[in-house]
């Protein structure tokens, strides 16, 4: 992919073939940790890349990839970003290929299926020279990509996995020919467990490449929903109301040559290219396999769409704001795969144990055929036993356990609108025990309405003058409030009445003069009830909005602030505005109370209104009239148990005013709809407004971390027990293979049960 720089480094990516344990990735890592400009590496198995981060300009990335080579790995720069990967299909004749499989279980059949006849009494089997004739090809072709790496990590300065087969099954192999050669006792001949050790592994080889795929599924789905082309509509094209627009308005364009401006043309049942706004047309939106979201959206006129969705049915013109690389797909992708590329802590201690482990292995081996050799006073024996072990110690079921857990968890995470970006996240969120959550757009929709016009006296003006009016003096106006007003009146059918003289009051609120209407030519204000303290309607005015207050609202005042009929500013209405809270909010709360987790809510609302807010969803303790810069220090206050254990805490905010938060916290949470902000501010990205999905994303990294646990043990347990077994004779060299394939694909099976998981909200 194309570098991008980040405070004077830059970032590559890099595809690594050749890499077959977790030995490898040492060694890889330790290459790289070697070159003076490399700044930071890491290397991933189960995805067969690295992450590599250099002092910019301090040395290319073709001498980085050299420098690779030379430690005996193939090593490309990875592809860009957002193009699918047209080689994750492997070929049948691959060295990972289900041909090359096939094939050497047909050679060695002949070898091994003899042995499943000896139980009957029945004991025949081929020639020795025919025992030759098969194993050579089994052993020397399909076999030669064990002794092809295994001489270049020796070339290296290290040991792997292959170099552990190839000496394994060349002993059996030159201890057969030996005998074959001295002797015609054909009982006596190994060919079968060279043989059918390369075959185990082969075969454990190609069940790992097929796991790894399933592991990256959540990618490539998401991959594929970007269209090749886009319908761009020709330039100068008048749009005519709501009619249609036809194939010769159009003309199709390869995707990466769509620009930011261009009217793009989404038919029914279509994929939509690129992030954009609709400016003709209307229609449902399944934007599942990006947010999780099960239902279709309705999107009309000024609706924003994301590329990757699917239309419904309804054709559109959109306006592209973000192609490529910068729309939302691309960037959900971008965290997907960081996240499966990145290394869990724990990780980095198997990384460790596993650098030593293949010497210690072939050290082990030596001691195996030695004490052996000396015990027995056989050389068949010995150096049977010393096979065994160097072929079930096999350390790839280690390497395979948290990378495979990870890529599992992150990808069915993200099918549901969970993005898991940091994946030491996992081993976090299980301690988890309070989860601080933002109010504003969090807890509640984050859109203010207006929920009441109360008039001073009823029996005077009409409602809908005084909110023409209130509207009227907003026109124009950002402020959230401005816009409930607005909308309110929109909803009622009521024509704002244009103000004159408009004018913003900093700390007040916006006065000006109605232009028709009863008020018109009066000077009017909408302010604040604080802003009135000094008024002598200020008890009245306070006594009214008492009630709007108890309730969480907000309330402003329409005052007559003077004129040829009052010189005395006199208040017209109270207007109280309220930001709902989410339907599912309770919900979510009442779920993490069950989970025995503490819910913290943090506001910036006066302690009464924010008290009943939190009353009424169940949170356990609430922060009030707090600023934003101060959300940090509480959360920091919350880490720290006044009995001096340490809390785990969460923080679940809109990722702009609360990223100093959301960093200090041990887990982050930025509610988004994709904005690069929020992306960016939390270890995890909920793609929905939905609350429920905080206790969706902490299920899912418990159980992404109960997987890692599970394959470590298991890992660890396989390789602690198997060579013991071996090195006493208890696994000849053939099931010592097998058990080796075995254990890798349990652990990749088992990280594939992830993919089972679904949303308990869903």
């Amino acid at each position: 992919m194309t570098p991008k720089e980040l405070t004077n480094s830059e970032f590559f990516t890099l595809d690594i073939g050749g890499m077959t344990c977790a030995s490898c990735v040492g060694r890889v890592e330790k290459a790289l940790g070697k070159i003076p400009e490399v700044e930071a590496a890491s290397v991933n198995l189960a995805t067969e890349q690295a992450k590599i981060r250099i002092k910019a300009g301090s040395i290319s990335l073709a001498d980085i990839i050299k420098l690779v080579q030379k430690t005996g790995y193939e090593a490309k720069e990875s592809s860009a970003r957002g193009k699918l990967d047209q080689s994750i299909a492997k070929s049948f004749w691959a060295a990972d290929g289900l041909g090359r499989v096939i094939l050497s279980f047909l050679l060695s059949a002949p070898l091994f299926l003899p042995m499943f006849f000896m139980p009957l009494g029945i004991h025949w089997s081929l020639s020795g020279w025919w025992q030759l004739a098969l194993a050579t090809p089994v052993q020397f072709v399909f076999g030669w990509r064990f002794y092809k790496a295994g001489y270049k990590s020796l070339k290296a300065g290290a040991g792997n996995m292959d170099l552990l087969v190839a000496l394994g099954t060349s002993a059996a192999f030159g201890l057969s020919l030996y005998l074959l050669l001295a002797s015609t006792h054909t009982h006596e001949l190994y060919f079968e467990g060279s043989a059918v050790i390369i075959c185990m592994v082969l075969l454990g080889k190609w069940l790992e490449a097929r796991a790894k795929q399933q592991t990256s599924e959540a990618i490539r789905a998401l991959q594929q929903l970007w269209p090749e082309h886009a319908k761009v509509l020709n330039a100068g094209l008048e749009l005519q109301g709501n009619a249609g627009v036809s194939p010769e308005q159009y003309r199709d364009l390869p995707l990466d040559q769509v620009l930011p401006g261009d009217r793009v043309v989404a038919l029914p049942g279509e994929r939509i290219p690129v992030d954009g706004v609709i400016i003709l047309g209307a229609s449902h939106i399944d934007e599942s396999l990006l947010t999780g979201e099960s239902e279709p959206i309705k999107k009309t006129h000024g609706s924003k769409v994301i590329g990757g969705a699917l239309n419904g049915e309804g054709a559109l013109v959109i306006v592209a704001e973000a192609v490529g690389i910068e729309s939302v797909l691309s960037k959900i992708i971008h965290l997907v795969e960081d996240a499966q590329t990145q290394k869990a802590p724990i990780q980095k201690l198997v990384d460790q144990v596993s650098a030593i482990f293949v010497p210690t292995v072939i050290l082990l081996a030596i001691f195996t055929g030695i004490g052996n050799w000396l015990y027995f006073d056989s050389t068949s024996i010995a150096i049977l036993r010393a096979v065994s072990v160097l072929v079930i110690a096999c350390p790839c079921a280690l390497g395979l356990a948290t990378p495979a857990a990870i890529m599992a968890g992150t990808g069915v995470a993200a099918r549901f609108g969970i993005l898991i970006k940091d994946p030491q996240v996992l081993e976090l969120a299980h301690k988890l025990d309070i989860v601080a959550f933002d109010k504003t757009g969090t807890l509640t929709v984050g859109k203010p309405r207006m929920l009441a016009l109360l008039p001073f006296n009823l029996s005077s003006v009409d409602g809908g003058q005084i909110l023409a009016t209130a509207a009227g003096l907003q026109l124009g106006s950002e402020h959230p409030l401005a816009k409930a007003l607005i909308d309110s009146a929109k909803e009622k059918n009521i024509l704002p009445i244009a103000a004159s003289a408009s004018k913003a009051l900093p700390g007040i609120g916006i006065e000006g003069i109605p232009s028709a209407g009863v008020f018109a030519g009066q000077t009017l204000r909408l302010q604040s009830v604080a802003s009135l303290d000094d008024s002598t309607h200020y008890p009245i005015i306070l006594e009214k909005a008492e009630s709007y207050f108890n309730q969480g609202q907000t309330v402003s005042v329409l005052m007559n602030a003077g004129s040829e009929i009052t010189a005395v500013p006199t208040p017209i209405a109270i207007i109280a505005f309220g930001d709902e809270l989410k339907p599912n909010a309770h919900e979510a709360i009442h779920t993490l109370n069950v989970l025995d987790i503490r819910t913290v809510m943090l506001s910036g609302d006066n302690l009464a209104a924010a008290t009943r807010v939190g009353k009424k969803i169940g949170i356990d303790e609430v922060f009030a009239q707090i600023l934003p810069g101060n959300k940090a220090e509480i959360i920091q206050k919350l880490q720290t148990a006044p009995e001096g254990r340490k809390h785990f805490v969460a923080m679940v905010g809109d990722g702009v005013n609360d990223a100093p938060a959301l960093a200090m916290a041990d887990v982050g949470m930025a509610m988004s709809t994709g904005t690069d902000v929020a992306m960016q501010a939390a270890g995890i990205t909920l793609m929905r407004g939905d609350p429920t999905l905080v206790a969706d994303a902490i299920d899912i990294s418990k159980k992404t971390w109960n997987k890692i646990r599970q394959n470590l043990f298991w890992a660890f347990a396989f390789n602690t027990i198997g060579i013991p077994m071996a090195a006493l004779g208890y696994l000849t060299p053939m099931l010592a293979g097998s058990a080796m394939a075995l254990s890798s694909f349990c652990v990749l099976s088992n990280a594939l049960l992830l993919k089972r998981w679904h949303p308990s909200h869903r």
